[in-house]
């Protein structure tokens, strides 16, 4: 059988898109896997699904690169918002379901603005931060972000600090105007060249910290710039936008 899919990616955080708003896709811990290899398959730090929800635009449906479910993907959140617009099922704005809740995003030209939920405030782990931005993350400050060796750092922190789960292990450095980062990310076991969930993060542990003193907070990543805003109540943060580019790459058929 084959499979018609696409591929977006947004800074450098790249996925397979998937329309299955007809659920004939077989939700296949190997084959998704498989699909996602950069050797033997397409290629991509994740799979998504397209699906459709009773009440809002569209269901999200997120796999890892190993190919299990996993929790909230940012940039894949943005990609498959631009995925719904390239569609033609979603205008300028949208509501969408994804597996940490309802999510509201707009679109326009250059970037795609994705809604996130509510975050508490961070909590000190060892020699940084933890909270969840609808996936887990440990952030942890540093002096030059070039020196750290992410893989082997990561992965030890990932299992040794948060245990089986893991928690996805984000590396910030401040650069005047802005904080430079690299994650490491469970699931896909490697550095990615962004994670949404782990700028998020970041930028509210800098604001929380005192690293930065505004909102918005610019991220720079392997992949690109992304910019998250926010705001403060309390102990928590609201109304928090991850902000960025998300595009279209190629698409293509594959036997399954």
């Amino acid at each position: 059988m084959k499979q018609h899919f696409y591929k977006y990616q947004g800074t450098g955080n790249d996925f397979v898109l998937i329309d299955d708003r007809d659920k004939r896709f077989p939700q296949d811990t190997d084959l998704i896997a498989r699909l996602c290899h950069r050797r033997f398959g397409i290629g991509a730090d994740g799979l998504i699904l397209l699906q459709e929800h009773p009440n809002l635009d569209f269901t999200m449906v997120y796999f890892n690169s190993d190919g299990r479910p996993s929790t909230m993907c940012g940039n894949g959140g943005r990609c498959i918002v631009r995925f719904a617009h390239d569609l033609g099922i979603i205008g300028s704005q949208t509501r969408f379901m994804a597996v940490d809740g309802e999510h509201r995003a707009k679109v326009d030209r250059e970037d795609i603005s994705l809604k996130m939920n509510d975050a508490s405030m961070a909590t000190p782990r060892e020699e940084g931060y933890f909270l969840d931005t609808g996936s887990p993350h440990h952030v942890q400050k540093v002096e030059d972000t070039e020196e750290i060796h992410v893989f082997d750092l990561g992965r030890q922190m990932r299992n040794g600090i948060y245990g089986r789960e893991g928690a996805n292990i984000n590396f910030v450095q401040t650069m005047g105007d802005h904080l430079r980062i690299r994650t490491y990310e469970r699931g896909v076991e490697d550095e990615t060249y962004s994670c949404g969930t782990g700028v998020t993060a970041a930028a509210l542990v800098s604001f929380q910290e005192g690293w930065t003193s505004e909102s918005p907070v610019i991220l720079e990543t392997l992949g690109g710039k992304l910019s998250v805003s926010f705001e403060r109540e309390g102990a928590r943060f609201t109304n928090i936008w991850l902000i960025g580019p998300a595009e279209y790459v190629y698409e293509g058929d594959i036997d399954l």
